[in-house]
């Protein structure tokens, strides 16, 4: 056991022999300095100094700070916040002075401190310059992922996620949400800058953004008019998301991520109205659209422009002043929806309500779901419209004697004003 320890003494002898070696090197380049008659301002507090890493071991770091001596990075102050991985002797390394000279006659120094602004210094200038950055995601929660880049912590919005990763659930569930965000962390995504504020510490990223100038460069090929052959990739309120490749490449040539993704509005759904998206299409059905609209990297898209407009020879079914049978398909506070049949519906204002049925509430003349008799008022097919209003044989009775009383009222009094005329 002496033996070991007697070793072992030997070896700290030979490290502090190297270690006041370099001191005295380090000495006198100052000397050399002094003698040469040029001024030195020495470091203080806080000032970062770049100098050579000597040697590294297992608690200590010992760099070259020429012309002022040597420096000493101690325990945790190592880490490198730039994450360029283990530093080695012949490393050119900035460090910030914590102590200009410790008991032991070293500067002692953090590694860590100087990273953390030449991280801040990097990701703002990324943001400026729009460069793509690789972050690995730390952990989720319900409004995004919690990713580090350069050592500093920041957060991806949901809505900064790409078509790929974004979480498309039907039912809105924010717990099924986070349940796909989860599937992420741990996972390298290719990201841009958007806000970076050193001071608060607030950063920012998008995944979307990266994706940018690829997804453009797709679809520059593409053209409004053209047919696009996919799968529903999410239903939601508005609508629902379409994920499809160009019909200008093939698709064995591309991968799953550079498919494309556009918005089918609930409008374009279908011809009929809707009130719900998910009674119309599922997650997973094959489908094709057309392209109605390219906004930049938003592309929309119509199922229905695919399939006949039933409006377009509606003047062979329905004409003005016909009384047909009807479903009430939607009450509100403007009149009720009513369908002729299952493409075509007309809207039953609530002035013509009041006209007819004077003291009457909506509610207390139609139920949704109940069959009735509608007198067509107007017909404007290109913008698919239909006047109606309730009626009945009462009703229309009482509006046709309304009408002739009008009118012998108006031969009335132009048959008096005639007679006035006269006697003038």
């Amino acid at each position: 056991m002496d033996k070991i320890l007697d070793n072992l003494a030997k070896e700290v002898d030979k490290i502090d022999d190297s270690k006041a070696d370099v001191a005295d090197a380090g000495q006198a380049s100052m000397m050399d300095e002094l003698l040469s008659g040029q001024e030195i301002k020495f470091p203080q507090i806080g000032d970062v100094v770049e100098g050579t890493v000597i040697e590294v071991t297992s608690n200590a770091l010992y760099m070259d700070i020429d012309p002022f001596g040597t420096g000493i990075v101690l325990g945790r102050e190592i880490k490198d916040g730039m994450g360029s991985g283990k530093l080695k002797a012949g490393d050119k390394i900035s460090a910030t002075i914590i102590d200009p000279e410790n008991e032991d006659g070293f500067i002692e120094l953090s590694i860590r401190e100087a990273s953390h602004e030449k991280a801040w210094d990097d990701i703002e200038s990324k943001r400026d310059t729009q460069e793509k950055v690789s972050t690995k995601v730390l952990s989720a929660n319900k409004g995004g992922l919690l990713i580090e880049v350069n050592g500093i912590s920041g957060f991806l919005p949901v809505s900064q996620l790409s078509s790929k990763n974004y979480p498309r659930v039907e039912d809105g569930d924010k717990n099924k949400i986070l349940a796909l965000l989860k599937k992420l962390v741990s996972q390298e995504l290719e990201v841009r800058v958007i806000d970076a504020d050193r001071e608060s510490g607030k950063l920012i990223v998008s995944e979307k953004a990266a994706q940018k100038e690829k997804d453009q460069e797709i679809i520059s090929g593409l053209k409004i008019g053209d047919v696009v052959e996919g799968e529903i990739s999410g239903v939601v309120d508005f609508g629902a998301f379409i994920k499809f490749f160009p019909s200008t490449v093939n698709p064995e040539e591309m991968s799953e991520e550079d498919r494309l993704e556009g918005l089918v509005h609930i409008s374009e759904l279908a011809w009929q109205l809707i009130e719900n998206p998910r009674d119309v299409v599922k997650v997973g059905n094959k489908v094709q659209a057309k392209i109605i609209g390219i906004d930049n990297d938003k592309i929309s898209l119509s199922i229905r422009a695919l399939e006949k407009d039933p409006w377009s020879n509606i003047e062979d079914k329905y004409k003005v002043g016909d009384i047909v049978k009807g479903t009430v398909h939607k009450i509100n506070h403007f009149g009720a929806f009513v369908y002729l049949d299952k493409d075509i519906h007309g809207l039953a204002h609530i002035s013509e309500m009041a006209e007819l049925f004077p003291g009457k509430n909506i509610d207390e003349l139609i139920k949704v779901g109940e069959v009735y008799d509608w007198k067509i008022l107007s017909i404007e097919s290109k913008e698919h419209r239909m006047g109606l209003a309730l009626t009945d044989k009462k009703s229309e009775k009482k509006k046709a004697e309304k009408e002739e009383k009008s009118e012998k009222k108006e031969k009335a009094e132009k048959k008096e004003k005639k007679t006035k005329k006269k006697e003038e």
